[in-house]
């Protein structure tokens, strides 16, 4: 084990997240990155989950038109390598998003099959994932992944509808830990 290690914005803000809502549970940060980034157990170390985190910053600048940026609260862009998602050991990703009017921030909870899934679905056979995930002013959260402007722009005004997109029931879902 090396002694010293850092732990990036994301998993604290997570870790931070999850102590808050549920001051029960217990956020173990591994000595060693394999994959799990958090390990959040009960109280007696008898149940856990464990948790790959990805942190991303405000990528919404000045090159979104403003009648997108206008109903969009949060996003984020990811680069993910499919293989890492189809062989995670973790039990859930939390994708982290930046919400840029309050500062505040948004999560994805999902299992790494239904991510696999989803981009399988949307971007078949690439060797690199370029995922954008919105969350919309009304609470609804969007994979926006090669989506048309006009699309966007159903997104940001609340119109927007695909099943296959639409990740608003994993918005902020803390369910997973209720059970712990």
């Amino acid at each position: 084990m090396r002694p010293i290690f850092t732990v990036h914005a994301g998993e604290y803000l997570v870790g931070s997240a999850i102590e808050e809502t549920f001051p029960n549970l217990r956020v173990w940060v591994p000595s060693k990155d394999d994959g799990i980034d958090l390990l959040v157990s009960d109280r007696e170390c008898k149940k856990s989950i464990s948790l790959q985190v990805k942190f991303s910053k405000d990528y919404f600048g000045k090159s979104v038109k403003k009648e997108i940026a206008a109903g969009i609260k949060s996003g984020g862009w990811w680069s993910f390598a499919p293989e890492k998602i189809q062989n995670s050991t973790a039990d859930y990703w939390v994708l982290a998003l930046y919400q840029f009017q309050d500062r505040n921030f948004d999560f994805v909870v999902i299992k790494p099959q239904k991510l696999a899934g989803l981009y399988s679905a949307i971007c078949p056979n690439v060797k690199k994932i370029q995922s954008y995930v919105w969350v919309t002013s009304d609470n609804k959260c969007w994979e926006t992944r090669g989506l048309s402007k006009q699309d966007q722009l159903l997104v940001a005004q609340g119109k927007y509808s695909n099943h296959t997109r639409n990740l608003s029931s994993l918005l902020n879902n803390w369910g997973p830990f209720k059970k712990l």
